[in-house]
């Protein structure tokens, strides 16, 4: 694999560790800035939203220039908003750094996937764009951990400095590690919306919201569920939370090494497998050992979706796959609120701390539906082409994504 994921993958911990460590820390911020904690939530619902808006925003302007410009502007972005966030007088201050830091986020990991995937031949795309995430499910065993305790210990603002001093070595092994491949001769507004036009994508984006949704129902309320009827102390839901980052980690990897084998199968196994696990929690939950071993499978399964979704999507829309791909992750964060939403909701019904895992089941076994339905489409495509479409351009439609750019 080429050294310059080894970039994409710094730039993605320092990404992954500024949108999760702020949960960790949200107490000392309210406190400081002497809001109330639902207020200071505001600062993840914030990023989240920026994230949303973000990614198709700066990838359509990203469209004028090459990938790599692209990719060190966003990162310089994203030290821009840390910096702010750390140095903020007042809580909006704060407020505006975090979104400006999440703008960067979806444009990142959307244009990042697609430098990923042609950096390698195409039988390895989806290895590549899993070592890239991998910055950010290392970022949920090291960075959060670790972020959460300097920012109990040193001060919240030193977590933010620190995360800053990240991007800025993201920074520079973006512009020392990744070539230049100049800005793509397709690479324009109309043919990146353009892709889409095809189901398949919205298909796939829709797979993400539901699929990876499930996982944050319930992992947003997972402190109450772990502490009220698990049993565990408020201190030890830090190592679970580690526990969840190394199935995270473990299940990016084998969803990449699989996904270039058999992408959908690997898709259909991850999803069947994780609903039928977020079920179960609703039971497990009450028991420590099985809760910490049935998060860990979570962290593990809901990752093991991230490879082939973000593959799917570049090979549904390889005449012009950056904006699709950045959306798509755009789609994960949106999935991550419709689900902490969701389970809020049936909290607040009086149905217990567990229930937000038949949400996260629900969630998921729908994305699983919706994998088979995509599936079918595809190789009823497949088989009408062979029938009679044109050679040419069946072949054109299903080239690996990245090649020709």
């Amino acid at each position: 694999m080429p050294l310059a994921l080894l970039a994409l993958a710094i730039g993605a911990f320092g990404i992954g560790t500024t949108e999760f460590v702020i949960m960790g820390i949200l107490p000392q911020v309210a406190g400081e800035f002497g809001v109330s904690i639902p207020t200071a939530g505001w600062l993840v619902t914030g990023y989240a939203l920026g994230v949303v808006l973000g990614a198709p925003l700066l990838t359509v302007l990203g469209t004028r220039v090459s990938r790599k410009k692209m990719l060190m502007f966003l990162m310089a972005l994203f030290v821009v908003g840390n910096a702010l966030s750390a140095a903020a007088p007042v809580f909006g201050v704060m407020l505006i750094g975090r979104v400006v830091a999440s703008l960067a986020h979806g444009a990142f990991f959307g244009i990042g996937s697609v430098v990923a995937a042609e950096l390698v031949a195409p039988e390895k795309k989806a290895s590549a764009i899993s070592l890239m995430f991998m910055g950010l499910t290392v970022a949920n065993i090291v960075g959060v951990p670790g972020g959460t305790y300097l920012g109990q210990t040193a001060g919240w603002r030193v977590t933010f400095s620190v995360v800053a001093a990240l991007g800025v070595v993201g920074l520079l092994g973006v512009a020392r590690l990744v070539p230049e491949t100049g800005r793509p001769e397709s690479a324009n507004v109309r043919s990146e919306f353009a892709a889409f036009r095809n189901v398949q994508v919205w298909l796939a984006m829709a797979m993400t919201v539901l699929g990876y949704g499930g996982v944050f129902a319930a992992i947003t309320y997972i402190t109450p569920m772990m502490t009220e009827v698990a049993g565990y102390t408020g201190a030890a839901v830090t190592w679970l939370l580690v526990l969840f980052g190394a199935g995270m980690f473990l299940g990016n990897l084998l969803g990449g090494r699989f996904a270039d084998r058999a992408l959908m199968p690997m898709l259909f196994t991850s999803l069947g497998a994780l609903s039928l696990v977020l079920l179960l929690f609703t039971a497990t939950a009450h028991h420590k050992v099985l809760a910490a071993i049935t998060l860990t499978l979570i962290g593990a399964l809901g990752f093991a979706t991230v490879p082939p979704l973000q593959k799917w999507v570049l090979d549904q829309a390889s005449a012009a796959p950056t904006l699709a791909s950045a959306a798509n992750i755009g789609a994960f964060n949106l999935g991550n609120a419709l689900a902490a939403w969701l389970g809020g909701i049936v909290i607040a019904a009086g149905l217990g701390y567990t229930s937000p895992n038949w949400v996260g089941a629900l969630l998921s076994g729908t994305a699983l539906l919706l994998s088979f339905l995509a599936a079918f489409l595809d190789r009823r495509d497949r088989t009408r082409a062979a029938g009679g479409g044109s050679p040419a351009v069946e072949q054109d439609r299903r080239a690996p994504a990245g090649l020709g750019h």
